[in-house]
C-alpha cells in the first residue's frame, strides 16, 4: 500500500497539522501577561488542543498494535513499524510538555521542555533520549520528504497519462466526426437519386397512360398481334438458323 493510500499517513497529517497550531498558539500564550485574561483563554484552548490530539494519538497507536500483529498484511515492514511508533510517542511527549508547561506543573524545566516541544537543539542534553529524539526527528523529516517527493512523482505520471488519454479521446472524436459527415453526405447524394428516378418513373407511367388512353381496342389488338408476330420471328432467327 503506498503512502498516499495508507490511511496511517492520512490520520498523521491531521494530527501534525494540530500540533502546528498547538505549537503556534504556544508561542502566543509565552509572550502573553502572566495572569492576564488572554493567557487564561489561551490556556484553556491549549488543553483543549492537547486532550483532543492525545486523544487522536491513541486511536492511532491502537490501530498500529492491531498492524504490529500481522505487518505483512498490512503491507509494511518491521522497520515501518517502528517508524509509527517512535512518531507517535515523540509526538505524544511534545503534547505532554506543553500541558506541564501551561498548567505550571512543569514550570522547572520549563526550557528543556520548550526546546523539545520547538525541536531546537539544547547545549545541555547529551543524554541518550536526546539523541534518540533528535534522531527520530531527522527520520521523520527525511520519511516526509521522499513522500512527497514520490506523491508529486505519481501525480506527474498520472497527468501525463491523462493527457494522452485526452488526446487519444480527441483524435478518435475527430476521426467519428469525418465519417458522419462522408455517410451524410452519401445520404444526401441517395436522397437526391431516388427523387430523381422517382420524378421519371412518374413521368413514364403518366406518357404511357397516355398512350393507351388514346389507342382504341382494335389498335390495341393490332399491336399485341404485332407483338407475338415478332417474338416469333425472332425465335426463329435465334433457335432454328
Amino acid at each position: 500500500m503506498s503512502s498516499a493510500q495508507d490511511p496511517f499517513y492520512i490520520v498523521k497529517e491531521e494530527i501534525q497539522d494540530s500540533v502546528n497550531t498547538l505549537q503556534a498558539t504556544f508561542h502566543q500564550w509565552e509572550h502573553i501577561p502572566v495572569a492576564s485574561g488572554e493567557q487564561t483563554r489561551l490556556t484553556k484552548e491549549i488543553l483543549s488542543n492537547c486532550d483532543s490530539i492525545e486523544w487522536q494519538v491513541d486511536e492511532l497507536e491502537k490501530a498500529i498494535s492491531v498492524a504490529a500483529r500481522d505487518p505483512a498484511l498490512y503491507g509494511i515492514d518491521q522497520a515501518e513499524l517502528e517508524r509509527r511508533v517512535k512518531w507517535t510517542r515523540t509526538t505524544r511527549t511534545q503534547v505532554t510538555n506543553v500541558k506541564k508547561i501551561v498548567t505550571g506543573t512543569g514550570s522547572s524545566s520549563f526550557n528543556g521542555m520548550r526546546q523539545e516541544l520547538m525541536r531546537l537543539p539544547s547545549p545541555y542534553r547529551t543524554d541518550n533520549a536526546s539523541s534518540y529524539v533528535a534522531k527520530d526527528n531527522d527520520d521523520f523529516i527525511s520519511s516526509e520528504s521522499d513522500r512527497q517527493m514520490l506523491l508529486i512523482r505519481r501525480q506527474d505520471e498520472e497527468l501525463d497519462e491523462l493527457s494522452a488519454s485526452v488526446e487519444r479521446i480527441g483524435s478518435v472524436g475527430l476521426t467519428i466526426h469525418d465519417e458522419l459527415g462522408a455517410q451524410e453526405k452519401l445520404l444526401d447524394e441517395l436522397g437526391t437519386e431516388m427523387d430523381s428516378t422517382t420524378n421519371r418513373l412518374d413521368f413514364v407511367q403518366k406518357k404511357v397512360a397516355v398512350v393507351m388512353k388514346k389507342a382504341s381496342v382494335k389498335g390495341q389488338m393490332m399491336m399485341i398481334c404485332f407483338l407475338i408476330i415478332l417474338f416469333v420471328v425472332l425465335f426463329v432467327l435465334v433457335f432454328l438458323t
